[in-house]
């Protein structure tokens, strides 16, 4: 079968199965989901505690790591029983006492919806003093329960410190799937950059927020949440036999996040294989048996291929 011929057979059964499919349930984040904090769109490691949501749904991250990201020095001050935490960066002073709900920034007292703490021998403090301490731009993302700190322009992932090698090694497994191997402009892909899940947000052909399982009644997706365009772009799976799965977005399942942004899903296993490949057991491929997910349709001379974070032994 040629791939123009497939191209039409695969959107077929996409209308297809999508009129008898069920659309996700919208819902936000879990609350057990992590907390992610990105300072200019890069999300901050944190070696062992990390932000949470407290009783009263404030968000409270630790003060110490996201200060020194942002070039502000710690100090701590034990007077009278009390920890006193200060903070100074070239235009800032933020002097506080753990188990108040109150600051002096630059010189003035500001309060807070909830208590200064600490947790893990960190210092907890809400979200609004980072903003009103440090002087920054901070916006709560529900959506993916991140916290945006400064900048939300969201890097290229060859500007992110990512070096393309070369394809030649990953050639085979495109075999069924030569189209893989070229570009939007028609030009072969000479190389490929891979990357990570926790790599997020990055940008692709579109801006790519992130990258996780899902499933609704007991069917499994990839649901990819991208800023908001009028169109998704195809994606494929490389496997652990090393060849190809190629995968269209369900349009007909896409949801408005109402922020600039929306969720894809992508089917893990679909019929399609079988028309195509000629796999008769297709219904028993998983997120599991995937190496790489490879994302289609950009213009550079490099394919991205993430690695899978839930790929079994």
């Amino acid at each position: 079968m040629s791939i123009k011929k497939w191209m039409l057979s695969l959107t077929t059964v996409t209308l297809l199965w999508g009129a008898t499919s069920t659309m996700p349930t919208t819902e936000a984040a879990s609350s057990s989901q992590p907390i992610e904090v990105l300072l200019n769109a890069k999300k901050i490691q944190f070696p062992d505690a990390k932000p949470f949501q407290d009783s009263n749904d404030y968000v409270m991250v630790p003060i110490r790591f996201v200060s020194e990201a942002l070039g502000a020095k710690v100090g701590w001050e034990k007077t009278d029983g009390l920890l006193a935490v200060s903070i100074k960066n070239d235009t800032h002073a933020v002097n506080m006492t753990v188990g108040q709900n109150t600051a002096t920034v630059d010189g003035q007292t500001k309060t807070y919806e909830t208590k200064i703490i600490l947790k893990q021998n960190r210092t907890f403090v809400p979200l609004r003093l980072v903003s009103e301490g440090l002087g920054q731009t901070v916006e709560w993302d529900k959506v993916s329960r991140w916290v945006w700190i400064g900048k939300k322009e969201i890097a290229a992932l060859e500007d992110t410190g990512h070096q393309a090698v070369s394809i030649e090694p990953y050639k085979k497994a495109f075999s069924k799937d030569q189209f893989l191997l070229k570009n939007r402009n028609g030009q072969d892909y000479t190389k490929t950059i891979i990357f990570k899940q926790s790599d997020f947000p990055v940008k692709l052909l579109r801006e790519i927020y992130s990258v996780e399982p899902y499933t609704s009644k007991g069917v499994p997706y990839l649901k990819v949440r991208i800023k908001t365009a009028s169109t998704a772009s195809p994606l494929f799976y490389i496997t652990k036999n090393n060849d190809t799965r190629y995968r269209y977005p369900m349009d007909d399942l896409t949801q408005d996040n109402g922020d600039g942004t929306k969720m894809i899903y992508y089917k893990i296993y679909s019929s399609v294989d079988e028309m195509y490949y000629g796999i008769k057991d297709y219904k028993s491929f998983k997120l599991q048996d995937v190496q790489y997910i490879g994302f289609y349709g950009g213009s550079t001379d490099y394919v991205p291929l993430m690695v899978n974070p839930w790929k079994g032994n």
